[in-house]
């Protein structure tokens, strides 16, 4: 447990220092001066300058950043973030997203390129007893392409949202012979069938080869489909279906990782478990760093607009210090918000 422990702080603290490379790297490109790139946070192990920038290595192994000049206040240096177009600005912003999104994309593609088959959302027959076989209802070879609105790329996502639908009855919209039909008010729930010592709905699914081009189709699915898992988090989350006590901190997520490793059966499936768990990490800090929150990138983004638009119409730009006061105030509240997280991960770790 212990050793994966240890792997989760690595991969964690890569993830954040990938994060602030693409910052970095795009602030190169688009000559913006770099006063210092860190990896790692806190106490200064090894430091170099080179050229302008001072590239250092710090004793937590958990994240970095790029210093920017005039990337929190203005400068005369005609380089600096402060002084860039908004179109550069946005660039270097969405950079560590973009980063993040990459990096657990490439997860995605080395985990299911060890994939033979991958099941699909196509029905290949049904448990006998199954009562909705007809036309009317579902047939061999009916791909069902929609659950509740919510767009069905793999068998996961059925699995997924069959469990959200809490065993109601649900509106599906199938695909059969090239044709899309609506299953309004669908009454597919769990229930017994003989020979079976658990709910079942009735279903069985064809598998389909793994060919280099399914298994490249299959990554980017399950991307979009951690990208799609944030929004319904969040929005679970506003309207009261999930609660402060349900969200994980770092503690919670290297402790989640551990676990995840040592219950895997063997080294090579701790070592894909792993990955995967980094994949869905890395994803969910690309999209929730994007969102319009203070002192995140997207706080930024959301400035950034605000301030063209006041510019559109004035002629004017916004003082800096209003920014500056608000993702001051973010801050605050982020630390705060990861506080109350981090007392949260701990009483769930001591339960």
């Amino acid at each position: 447990m212990a050793f994966y422990i240890i792997i989760a702080i690595l991969m964690f603290g890569v993830l954040i220092a990938l994060h602030e490379f693409g910052h970095f790297i795009t602030a190169k490109l688009l000559g913006v001066r770099i006063n210092e790139f860190s990896i790692g946070m806190g106490p200064l192990l090894w430091s170099q300058k080179r050229g302008e920038t001072q590239y250092s290595l710090r004793a937590i192994p958990m994240g970095g950043f790029c210093a920017m000049e005039g990337e929190d206040d203005d400068s005369d240096d005609p380089r600096a973030f402060s002084n860039k177009p908004a179109w550069k600005k946005f660039i270097i912003l969405v950079a560590g997203s973009f980063m993040n999104f990459l990096t657990g994309l490439v997860l995605l593609i080395l985990i299911f390129g060890q994939a033979t088959a991958f099941v699909t959302p196509v029905i290949a027959d049904f448990i006998e007893g199954f009562p909705y076989e007809s036309e009317a209802g579902l047939l061999p070879g009916d791909r069902i392409v929609s659950v509740n609105g919510e767009h069905i790329f793999s068998k996961s996502d059925l699995d997924f949202f069959f469990s959200r639908a809490g065993g109601e009855n649900m509106d599906l919209v199938i695909e059969r012979n090239g044709q899309k039909l609506v299953r309004e008010d669908f009454p597919l729930v769990p229930r017994e069938y003989p020979g079976y010592d658990r709910l079942m709905y009735g279903l069985t699914f064809t598998v389909q080869e793994a060919t280099p081009f399914t298994r490249l189709q299959q990554s980017w699915y399950s991307a979009v489909d951690m990208v799609r898992l944030v929004k319904i988090s969040l929005v679970d989350l506003f309207s009261g279906r999930a609660g402060i006590k349900d969200m994980s901190g770092p503690i919670g997520i290297v402790n989640a990782i551990g676990e995840v490793g040592a219950e895997s059966e063997s080294r090579m499936d701790a070592l894909m478990n792993i990955l995967n768990f980094v994949a869905f990490i890395a994803i969910n800090l690309a999209v929730m760093n994007l969102l319009p929150i203070p002192a995140l990138d997207g706080g930024r983004i959301f400035f950034l607009v605000v301030n063209g638009i006041f510019t559109l119409f004035t002629r004017r730009r916004l003082d800096p210090k209003y920014e500056s006061y608000v993702n001051a105030a973010g801050f605050v509240c982020l630390i705060l918000l990861m506080v109350v997280v981090a007392v949260n991960d701990v009483l769930k770790l001591i339960q």
